[in-house]
């Protein structure tokens, strides 16, 4: 009697479980898909993404023909004379020669680039490499017109010169701003490389303040993998409105062919040097008379201090303007007009922009205890005489 009363209680909670269980099947379907949440937890990608972010046009046509006609080809040739065989130079010969002789051999050495428009008055911008020791200038516009261009200026510590055609109604190219680019954004080299014509090649911006490559004194350089070849170097690198970004200037490549690092002046830098040389006929740089080199983990333990950070003194040339202010070498800049120091390149940018004539307040360390002091800014004298 007990069990058969037991048998009854259990099947009627058993029916009543199921009952309430078709219940959620027959009105809450979902519940039987559901997924444990995971542990982690993660941001997934919705299932209907919409617009891709950051999406960019099906093409760059646009920008191409925006920019393009003021990217010309340069061509340069310059006399270049064969080094004699040193046999010539021997005394017995020469004292039954004597004039007679031969001369040493020369022929006409030419080569290829490319440059940009800047200005409706003629001017453009190069590489210095492009046309160094040429004697005769060529360029050649995207319409076909040709003309005989005049060195203006010229940089090498920036590997940038300017030309100048005299010809009317020319094309400019609408300039960037390059400290805006950010590594991903698209980019377009224009230029000609291998003389082939005028050539577009696509990448993306691989980096940025790119330094110490070794290719001139002021780098900060705009890294692409838009591929750029021999003829490219002077050309353009424009964003995807076709504005001016960069001066291709340079590969870094094994077999002369583009390996997909190449590397553009950014268009501040140009910009102030074409500038420059337009309104002076040469760069002027502010210069303070030292050779610094960058603090490493190692100084700075040995210096007592808590981070590798500033550079430190290697130099101070006499009666150089670091010299009269009192630096000597040892001393750490940490700051220049508050502005901290963390590399030599940020120091140079400092002291190089930096009117001559003006001053500038140096914060530092001598001997491990900390100075300020005020250095009065000179022009920097050129390369070859520092």
């Amino acid at each position: 009697m007990r069990m058969s009363r037991l048998i009854r209680f259990v099947a009627s909670y058993t029916l009543a479980g199921v009952l309430v269980a078709a219940a959620f099947i027959l009105f809450e379907p979902q519940w039987l898909s559901r997924e444990q949440q995971p542990v982690v937890h993660v941001t997934e990608a919705p299932d209907d993404p919409g617009p891709t972010l950051g999406s960019g046009p099906v093409s760059y046509a646009d920008a191409v023909k925006a920019a393009a006609p003021a990217v010309v080809n340069v061509y340069t040739a310059k006399q270049v004379t064969e080094p004699r065989s040193p046999f010539f130079n021997d005394p017995t010969l020469r004292r039954f020669f004597g004039d007679q002789l031969p001369a040493p051999r020369t022929h006409m050495e030419t080569s290829l680039g490319s440059g940009v428009i800047f200005s409706s008055d003629g001017y453009i911008l190069t590489n210095n490499h492009v046309v160094e020791n040429a004697q005769q200038i060529q360029v050649q516009l995207a319409d076909g017109r040709q003309a005989s261009a005049e060195i203006v200026g010229t940089d090498p510590e920036t590997d940038l010169a300017v030309l100048r055609v005299e010809l009317k109604d020319l094309p400019t190219i609408t300039v960037g701003h390059s400290e805006k680019l950010s590594v991903g954004d698209v980019v377009l080299a224009i230029g000609n490389p291998f003389g082939v014509g005028q050539t577009v090649t696509q990448g993306i911006v691989s980096a940025t303040g790119r330094t110490q490559l070794g290719l001139s004194t002021f780098e900060n350089f705009i890294q692409t993998d838009a591929a750029i070849n021999p003829g490219n170097s002077g050309g353009a690198l424009i964003n995807a409105r076709g504005e001016l970004v960069g001066i291709n200037t340079a590969i870094y490549s094994r077999s002369g062919g583009s390996l997909g690092i190449g590397f553009a002046i950014p268009v501040q830098l140009a910009k102030g040097v074409l500038s420059s040389i337009v309104e002076h006929g040469r760069v002027i740089r502010g210069w303070a008379g030292i050779q610094v080199q960058k603090v490493t983990p190692q100084l700075a333990e040995s210096f007592g201090m808590e981070s590798a950070r500033g550079v430190i003194l290697s130099g101070v040339l006499r009666d150089g303007p670091a010299d009269k202010a009192g630096l000597m070498p040892g001393d750490i800049i940490l700051a220049i007009d508050g502005q901290d120091i963390e590399n030599v390149q940020d120091l140079m940018v400092l002291i190089t922009e930096r009117r001559p004539g003006t001053e500038i307040q140096v914060r530092g360390l001598h001997n491990g205890k900390r100075f300020t002091t005020q250095i009065k800014i000179e022009e920097r004298p050129p390369e070859q005489t520092r």
